[in-house]
Order: structure tokens, then C-alpha cells, then sequence
């Protein structure tokens, strides 16, 4: 172990925090823990910090980067690769020279145009597909075209023979093309990485070298021309790589990761909460890296690291992080967001629907107008930031959300249709809706000091239970109960249902639980046994929703109504405890207390179509819960009469006779369009299985089957 390293252990070790100006050049501290350690303006370039732990580590004003022998390494390596492009360079070249100087021996003047052809045509087509491409892209492209320039090569080769020539030139141009091609640019550009300015030096270089190779090879001016036509293109890469052109994204990758051999190293290092303000940055690895809440204000060379799959790998996000300047930034389903730090940062009218905030510092920070609809918020730190006209729609926080000493005037819960972007369009109903929903309601008012945390307060503590795709009313209100009796101790009850998506297929149940409770915990107990339960055949289904059927018999109903009336929203009401029903999109419907059975769960407030209030929950359900019995009985008695009507026609005490009444009931329910929409409706609220108490016959469960079929086909 080296000295240096020894004693920076050492002290650290009794206690010693303050590292300051130290120089740590080469140095490694591979896997050590340096949590609280200050390398404020030490120098540390070569320092390797793999798998190190430095938790609140300072680095600002730090050197990271290259020691000097190692960039005299990289250059001569730099200079080895020119070298090599700029000798293919004039391999092609002078293969190129007999399509315009026929003064070779004359019997082959032919074949050597023709060998001159291939390799010009192998060199424009490259570069313009690489020009106009991506480089993944063009080098497919160039594969292909050095494919088709072989099979002329080979025709040529073959005309060589029969004209009694000697094949080969022609093959040969075609590899020294393709080859010139991928050296000249990759070596160039990697010289674009030492800096852009050197890499125009080398070019100039690499020119007069081509030049003097050229003429010896009595390649002439045309030579000339197409060698530094190439090696100026091949500059002209490198300098949009460096400018971090997307065509060009896998070259300057492959150009950092040379220039950063030997450099400083934090590749998978705990960088949490570490402060880099001021570092200089260049050729350093974070590759792996755990950069939750790292700070990298005024950080520079942030551009020409390695940050393998970390937030910094985008351009956009490392300016922000290095500037805290984000107004109106688009940072739109970015999934890895979390842990970003952007304490105090100007996030005024940035986008951030559906990203993943989850673990970042947005301490202070200015989200005026920001869309935080659908953001991941997990653990979030929104303390003393900004909120004033956000659009707060779905945003996902959680009771591990800090959201202390927030300033806020007014939100607004829904983003409206001009501003949806395409993935988050609204049904064609909906899209008419201009309504923002801004809380406080009223224009004129704003909230008062302590409100608005007052307002967030059952956002936070409820448990978001989200079906993304159908439900079945059924498997929820058997899951949600169970889920109840299970833990009594989370206090759970039903707060709201809303159904969501384009097609009104995806349903959103929230719950009130107690502050202590794990919602990660609920929500994976809920939909484990909905899952189950949604794997059974029909007939366990029945079995085991038959043992609770009076526990869900309430929330079937109400879950029945939410699903099949997608235009209704059912919502507890915070301040008076009760729940509004409503038919317009938007409004809502409250109640008391929504966990358990009808006769004894307490009283619902629902708003009529019409505008007038109901009272008395027992009465709303007992109602509700007959009128479904009563159409069940319809549509179950018009079964019932088909049956009896077929019994005339097919025998019922044969295994096919019960079969083909099965089918027949099904061909004459959907030849009259009547009926089938009755009993469809009815199978809607009550499910299938409900039919079975109905029906007497002995094909009864034959045409229970059917009718599981039927309405799944429909």
C-alpha cells in the first residue's frame, strides 16, 4: 500500500474528515469507506475510488481526471491510429487513380476503371449514409455496400479471367475503402476527444501526410483531393460527435471511454448526497455509480465523463444539474430520474409527466406551473418549494413524501386537453372538458397559510390501488375485503373509485389507512389475491366468493356501478365524511364510511342526475342491490322459457342434447338484439354465476358456460 494512501486511511480512521488540497494523484481506495470526507480542490486525478463508500463526501473544486503520463500514452496511441488511416487513406486513393489516368499498361486499363469505380462508389455511398444516419445505422449500410462492392469485385474478377487478366485490384479496393473509412473516423475523433482544437491540428497532420504518400504513389491531384476530402469529413465527425450530435452518440462513447483509461474512477462508488460543486470532471468514470442527491452545480467537463446508465447520460439533465436552470424543460416519462438532486432549481413550466422523481431533492426549488401529472414522488424532498399553479393530476406521493413549509397559492388537478401530450390524450368525451380543476375553486381565492398541507393530507396517507387492466367487480370486493380483515390494524376503508384509460377499462380504488401503515405491503397482499382468484376456473370462482358473499355483497355493488357507469366518480368527503355520487364527468359522489356490509356501514349522501339529495345509505343499497336482483330475474326467467321452449326439440338427458340447447339458447338471445342487450347488462352487474340461483334446468350448467363465453366474445 502506498505511503500516502496508508496515512489518508489512517487518520481517517481516528477521526480525521478534513482531506483538503491533498494530492491523491494515482492513489487507490478501492471498495474503503470514506463516508464525510472532504477532498474540497484535491487533486485527483488517476484516484481510484471503485466500489468506495462516500456518503456526503465533498469534492468541490476537486481535479478529477488524467495524470500527464497517461495523456502522453492516449496521444501516442492517438498518433499510431492516424498514422494507420492516413496509409489506407492512400491505398484507396491511389486504387481510385486509373478511373482517371489510363497510362498503366493498356491491357488492363479496362479492368482498373473499373476497379477505380467500385472503390469511389464504395466511398461516397458510406459517407453519405454515414452523414445522414445514425453510426449504428451507417455501419450496417457499409457492411451492405462493401457486400454488393465484393460481388463486383467478383463479376470483375470474372471478366478479368475470361479477357485473360489478373483478378485482384478490385477486391482490394473494396477493403482498403471500407477500412480507410472506419479508421480515418474513429481515429480522428478520438483525437476530438483530447480536444476539438487538437483534433483539427492532427487532421492538418494527418493531410500532409496523405499528401506526401499520395505523391509518391504518382496518385496525382485527384488522389490528393479524395484523401483530404476524407480526412475533412473524418474532422467534421469528430467535431459533431464532441458536440454530442445524436447520428454520432456511438462514436463519442466510444471516444470518451479511450480518453478516460487511467483517469479518475468512482465506477460503482455511493456517491449519496456527495457535493462535486466546482470539480473539474473530465475523464472520470461513474459507471455503476449510486448518485442519489449528488450535487454537481457549476461542475466542469460534466460532458466527457462515463456515466454508464445514470441520470447523466443525457445531455439535458446534466445542464440542469450543473445550472439548476430548467424553465420549461421537457422531461417526459424519464425513468431515471430518481434521485436527482435539483435543490433551489428554477423549475418553472418543466414538464415531468409520468417521470421518476422517487428519492430526488427538490428542496426549495421552483415548480411554478410545472406538470407533475402522473410524476413518481416517492421519498421525494419537496421542503420549501414552490407549487404555485402546478398541475398536481395523479401526481404519485407518498407518505414518505417531505412536503414541509411548501409555498403554495393555488394547483390545479387536472392538465387540460391542449396540454396533453400524445400518450396521455383523453377519451374523445372527455376532451371537450377544458376544465383544470384549480384548487382553492374559486378564482378570487388562494389558500391561507397551512392549507394547502391541510389539502394534501388525504392524498398522502391513501392507498392507491390501480387495476391497469379490466376488472372484475367480483375478485375486487372479495380482495378488498379480505384485505380489511386481514389487517384491522391499517384501518382501511374505502375513500374513492374512479375509472380511467381511453376505453374506460382501468379502475383506481383508493383507500384511508393509518399514517403507520406499509402501502407497498397492501398493495402487493391486494392484488396477489386478486390474481389468484382471477387464475381460478368459473366454478372455484363461485366456490369461494360464495363463503363471503355476504361480507362483499356492498362493495360488489358499488364496484359494479363504478365499472359499468364509467361516467360516475365515488369519492369520500374529507371534511363531512360522507359520499357523493354524481353522472357528470368530474363531479362526484360521498359518503360516510364505505367498508362492509349495506345495512350497518353507515349513511351516503348521493346526488341524483337530477340534483336532489338522497339520504340513508341502507335504503340507497337495499334499493340498488333489488333493482340488480330484479333484472336478474328477468333475464334469468326469458333463459329459463328458451329452455323449456328447446326441451320440446333436443333431448336434455343426453350429453349432446344438453350441449346443442346450450347453443341454441345462445344463437336465440343474439338474434334478437333486444334481449341480448338486457341480459348482457345484467350479466354486466351481476356476473354470470348469479344466473345459477335462477335456473332450473338440467343443462343449467352447460348454458352458464355458454353464456361465460358469449359475453367474453362480446
Amino acid at each position: 500500500m502506498n505511503r500516502c494512501q496508508r496515512k489518508i486511511l489512517q487518520l481517517y480512521q481516528q477521526g480525521e474528515r478534513n482531506f483538503q488540497r491533498a494530492n491523491l494523484r494515482g492513489l487507490s481506495f478501492k471498495g474503503k469507506d470514506l463516508s464525510d470526507a472532504d477532498f474540497s480542490f484535491a487533486d485527483i486525478r488517476g484516484t481510484n475510488f471503485r466500489g468506495a463508500i462516500l456518503t456526503r463526501a465533498r469534492f468541490c473544486g476537486a481535479k478529477a481526471g488524467l495524470q500527464k503520463r497517461w495523456v502522453v500514452i492516449l496521444l501516442v496511441g492517438v498518433f499510431v491510429l492516424l498514422g494507420i488511416s492516413a496509409y489506407l487513406n492512400a491505398f484507396a486513393s491511389v486504387y481510385i487513380l486509373p478511373m482517371f489516368d489510363p497510362r498503366f499498361n493498356p491491357r488492363t486499363v479496362v479492368n482498373n476503371q473499373i476497379s477505380g469505380l467500385v472503390s469511389l462508389t464504395v466511398i461516397i455511398v458510406f459517407w453519405i449514409t454515414f452523414l445522414r444516419s445514425r453510426i449504428e445505422n451507417s455501419t450496417l449500410a457499409a457492411a451492405v455496400v462493401a457486400s454488393i462492392a465484393a460481388a463486383v469485385a467478383v463479376a470483375v474478377a470474372g471478366l478479368r479471367i475470361i479477357a485473360g487478366a489478373i483478378a485482384g485490384p478490385g477486391a482490394a479496393a473494396v477493403a482498403g475503402t471500407v477500412a480507410v473509412a472506419g479508421a480515418v473516423a474513429g481515429a480522428i475523433t478520438v483525437a476530438g476527444v483530447v480536444t476539438v482544437g487538437r483534433a483539427v491540428a492532427i487532421a492538418i497532420v494527418a493531410t500532409v501526410a496523405v499528401t506526401v504518400v499520395a505523391a509518391r504513389a504518382r496518385a496525382g491531384s485527384v488522389a490528393l483531393t479524395i484523401a483530404l476530402f476524407q480526412t475533412l469529413l473524418s474532422s467534421y465527425v469528430a467535431y459533431r460527435a464532441m458536440k454530442e450530435d445524436e447520428k454520432y452518440s456511438l462514436i463519442r462513447s466510444i471516444a470518451i471511454a479511450f480518453a478516460a483509461i487511467g483517469g479518475t474512477s468512482f465506477r460503482d462508488a455511493n456517491l449519496t448526497d456527495a457535493d462535486f460543486t466546482n470539480a473539474t470532471l473530465k475523464s472520470t468514470d461513474f459507471r455503476g455509480a449510486n448518485i442519489t442527491r449528488t450535487i454537481w452545480k457549476n461542475t466542469i467537463k460534466l460532458d466527457r465523463i462515463r456515466p454508464g446508465e445514470t441520470y447523466l447520460k443525457d445531455a439535458k439533465v446534466r445542464e440542469l444539474v450543473k445550472t439548476g436552470q430548467g424553465e420549461n424543460i421537457n422531461l417526459n416519462r424519464l425513468s431515471y430520474l430518481q434521485g436527482i438532486n435539483l435543490q433551489g432549481a428554477n423549475l418553472t413550466n418543466a414538464s415531468f409527466i409520468e417521470a421518476n422523481l422517487n428519492s430526488a431533492n427538490l428542496q426549495d426549488a421552483n415548480l411554478s406551473r410545472a406538470k407533475l401529472v402522473g410524476t413518481f414522488l416517492d421519498q421525494t424532498d419537496l421542503t420549501g418549494a414552490t407549487l404555485t399553479g402546478a398541475f398536481l393530476e395523479d401526481w404519485g406521493i407518498t407518505t414518505t413524501t417531505k412536503l414541509d413549509g411548501i409555498k403554495c397559492d393555488y394547483v390545479y388537478m387536472r392538465l387540460p386537453p391542449d396540454k396533453r401530450p400524445d400518450f396521455l390524450k383523453l377519451p374523445p368525451e372527455e376532451s371537450l372538458d377544458e376544465r383544470v380543476r384549480r384548487k382553492p375553486a374559486d378564482e378570487d381565492k388562494n389558500f391561507e397559510e397551512g392549507e394547502f398541507a391541510e389539502f394534501l393530507k388525504p392524498l398522502v396517507n391513501t392507498l392507491d390501488l390501480y387495476h391497469n387492466q379490466g376488472v372484475d367487480p367480483r375478485i375486487a370486493a372479495y380482495s378488498f375485503e379480505k384485505l380489511q380483515k386481514d389487517h384491522p390494524e391499517a384501518g382501511i376503508k374505502m375513500r374513492s373509485m374512479e375509472v380511467r384509460g381511453e376505453n374506460n377499462d382501468k379502475l383506481l380504488i383508493r383507500a384511508d389507512t393509518t399514517p403507520e401503515a406499509n402501502h407497498s405491503v397492501l398493495d402487493k397482499e391486494y392484488f396477489d389475491t386478486y390474481n389468484k382468484l382471477k387464475a381460478l376456473s368459473a366454478e372455484q370462482l363461485r366456490a369461494v366468493l360464495a363463503e363471503r358473499e355476504k361480507d362483499i355483497q356492498w362493495y360488489k355493488g358499488v364496484l359494479s356501478a363504478a365499472v359499468n357507469r364509467p361516467s360516475v366518480n365515488i369519492e369520500k368527503n374529507s371534511n363531512q365524511g360522507d359520499l357523493i355520487m354524481s353522472g357528470s364527468s368530474g363531479d362526484q359522489i360521498h359518503a360516510q364510511e364505505i367498508h362492509g356490509a349495506v345495512g350497518n356501514r353507515g349513511e351516503i349522501t348521493g346526488l341524483a342526475g337530477s340534483g336532489g339529495e338522497i339520504k340513508d345509505s341502507a335504503k340507497i343499497a337495499h334499493t340498488i342491490h333489488e333493482s340488480q336482483e330484479q333484472n336478474l330475474a328477468q333475464a334469468a326467467k326469458e333463459i329459463q322459457e328458451l329452455l323449456e321452449q328447446l326441451d320440446k326439440t333436443y333431448p336434455s338427458d343426453t350429453m349432446p342434447g344438453k350441449i346443442k340447447i346450450a347453443e341454441e339458447v345462445i344463437t336465440q338471445i343474439d338474434n334478437n338484439s333486444t334481449r341480448a342487450e338486457r341480459i348482457f347488462n345484467a350479466i354486466k352487474v351481476g356476473g354470470v354465476a348469479a344466473f345459477e340461483q335462477f335456473l332450473n334446468h338440467p343443462a343449467s350448467s352447460f348454458v352458464i358456460a355458454a353464456l361465460e363465453d358469449w359475453q367474453k366474445s362480446k
